[in-house]
């Protein structure tokens, strides 16, 4: 296959653009020369090249196969025309039907999988997939169902704290932007494989080439759906509204007459039907980082857990068309028509006037979208954004947080616990902008919000908020140093971005959960430090942030379980087959 590395393309531009493309670039010399030698082609890699607003164009890398390589190649002298071998991913171990037969038999052999957000689905597949017939909990309800409770919350303010924008099929990324983008390098191709599968899945074919991948919470939704029916059909289960409340060892001597070395769990269930239990060899922790009564489980049994982290503050709303013009040039309408897409931002700063240097940064900007009460206690307020896959929402929002380290929270106790005094942090902050909006989101201007005085009004920005909001003061939420922090911060992003520091900017508190404040110490080996067979994974345990890392983060986990999990079943399988004969 060859790559023809950044091509430019007019916005709009078709398929017969792209063919000239490779007729120019390849020195194909007629039409049929064309049709002989080019077997097929596709978009490898497409990004938008908008810092000239009266040249916006699209920057693509085309991959051409064709039927004699080499006679091409010899023709060109380009850096930009290469030749390559693609990589298809490949799971290590595949059982064959006599192993997953023998795995009905003796189901401790069954993987558990604790949530079912882009890290246990992702992990479930591909254990699925090879044959494990993983088990996977959750606490919260299948998207269906969840979407209504959400709705419910949403309108009537009572929260279901097992099924909301954070607990449920898919986890916290259903109700989000559904960005797929991450800044880490691919080693080992787990990335591309995530968004290879959410294409499979029903997502546009676009998600595998853009630079800046994108589904949507409405498509994200239905493929989580596509993605449960296989995990089912090739063997494994799904049981929603389980939640995991205890893992402990379990000491009882096995029915099959084969004793491994490895250690066998007994998960605790808490389900509709009752607490029931389930024993396994092997268990994915793919909790999310809202479980915060999960942290606290594993502390109670020695987990190693570490302080990390993370980062807090509020979402700033502006018209969408007001960043679009800031982005793209007032005349981005009239020279381009509505084929741009919505456009988005990444802003940066470092504070000056205080006493300690600290980033603000935008976060999970989500262009023509909405604020979302993501709440998932009584009483606290915490937000997130969410996008359909249009983007065509009246307004652009983005987190603007503030790094919070250790040090910030230590004199925070989760219930006692200093590891997880992080939790308690967060759990502050929500209580404090549950106190401020009256059990609302607490909802000001920018203007409002230098100058500490309550909003009686919206001007040009009108909240686009998916759940009830209350204007009100949101300095008594913030710790002071966040809070002016962004006050510093603002004027800055006014200079990168015009009207970004615009007065009707509304301004909702608070972002809380942005990241994980724990990391659960994991081996080499993936595995949980002194419980062997127990892979802490995704964003939750500190090793991922948003939809894509968390999804890879599962793929490698899965891997990681099939190779601690293969060879011991094979082993008790061949003696499960020779008692048969005893």
């Amino acid at each position: 296959m060859i790559i023809i590395k950044d091509s430019r393309q007019k916005i709009g531009y078709t398929k017969e653009d792209l063919i000239q493309t490779i007729k120019k670039k390849l020195k194909v010399k007629s039409d049929k020369e064309f049709e002989e030698e080019v077997i097929s082609f596709h978009i490898y890699r497409e990004s938008l090249d908008s810092r000239k607003h009266d040249d916006i164009h699209y920057v693509v890398s085309i991959s051409v196969n064709l039927k004699n390589e080499g006679k091409f190649l010899k023709l060109v002298n380009n850096k930009n025309i290469m030749l390559t071998k693609p990589k298809k991913y490949t799971f290590p171990h595949i059982l064959n039907t006599e192993i997953r037969e023998y795995i009905d038999i003796n189901p401790d052999y069954r993987p558990v999988i604790v949530g079912s957000g882009p890290a246990g689905y992702h992990a479930a597949l591909k254990l699925s997939y090879a044959g494990f017939k993983p088990i996977v909990l959750e606490r919260g309800r299948a998207v269906e169902e969840r979407i209504h409770d959400i709705d419910s919350f949403w309108n009537n303010n009572k929260l279901d704290t097992d099924s909301n924008v954070c607990f449920g099929e898919g986890g916290a990324g259903t109700f989000s932007d559904g960005k797929l983008n991450t800044g880490n390098k691919d080693k080992g191709g787990y990335f591309k494989e995530v968004l290879d599968t959410f294409v499979r899945y029903g997502a546009p074919e676009s998600v595998g080439y853009m630079a800046k991948p994108h589904i949507g919470t409405d498509v994200l939704r239905d493929i989580l759906v596509k993605m449960r029916n296989d995990i089912i059909r090739l063997g494994g289960e799904v049981r929603f509204s389980n939640k995991l409340i205890d893992i402990d060892f379990d000491n009882d001597q096995s029915e099959f007459g084969y004793e491994t070395e490895n250690p066998r769990y007994e998960l605790t269930v808490d389900s509709p039907d009752g607490i029931y239990k389930i024993s396994t060899y092997s268990v994915i922790l793919a909790i999310g980082h809202s479980a915060r009564d999960t942290f606290k489980m594993l502390y109670n049994h020695n987990y190693q857990i570490e302080k990390k982290p993370f980062a807090i503050g509020v979402r700033a709303e502006h018209k969408a068309e007001d960043i679009n013009k800031a982005m793209y040039g007032d005349d981005f309408r009239k020279l381009y028509g509505d084929s741009l897409p919505t456009a988005d931002y990444k802003l940066t700063y470092h504070t000056r006037m205080l006493d300690e240097e600290r980033s603000v940064f935008s976060f999970c900007m989500c262009p023509g979208g909405y604020v979302v009460n993501s709440s998932t206690e009584e009483d606290g307020i915490c937000i997130n954004g969410m996008s359909y896959k249009d983007r065509a929402g009246e307004n652009s929002n983005s987190a603007i947080i503030v790094n919070i380290n250790p040090e910030d929270y230590k004199d925070y106790k989760y219930e006692g616990i200093d590891v997880l005094g992080g939790l308690s942090f967060q759990q502050e902050l929500e209580k404090a902008a549950f106190k401020a909006g009256d059990g609302l989101i607490p909802v000001t201007t920018y203007k409002d919000m230098k100058e500490d005085r309550v909003t009686d009004s919206f001007g040009t920005v009108k909240p686009n908020i998916c759940g009830k909001y209350k204007m009100a003061s949101i300095k008594d939420v913030l710790p002071e140093y966040v809070y002016n922090a962004i006050l510093e911060a603002m004027p800055y992003f006014g200079k990168r971005i015009k009207g970004y520091d615009n007065p009707d900017t509304v301004i909702s508190a608070v972002e809380a959960r942005s990241s994980s404040p724990v990391r659960i110490v994991r081996n080499e080996h993936l595995m949980a430090e002194e419980y062997p067979g127990i892979f802490p994974c995704g964003e939750g345990a500190g090793y991922a942030g948003g939809i894509t890392s968390a999804a890879a983060d599962g793929i490698k986990t899965a891997e990681a379980l099939s190779e601690y999990l293969v060879d011991d079943l094979i082993e008790s399988y061949k003696a499960y087959e020779i008692s048969k004969y005893v």
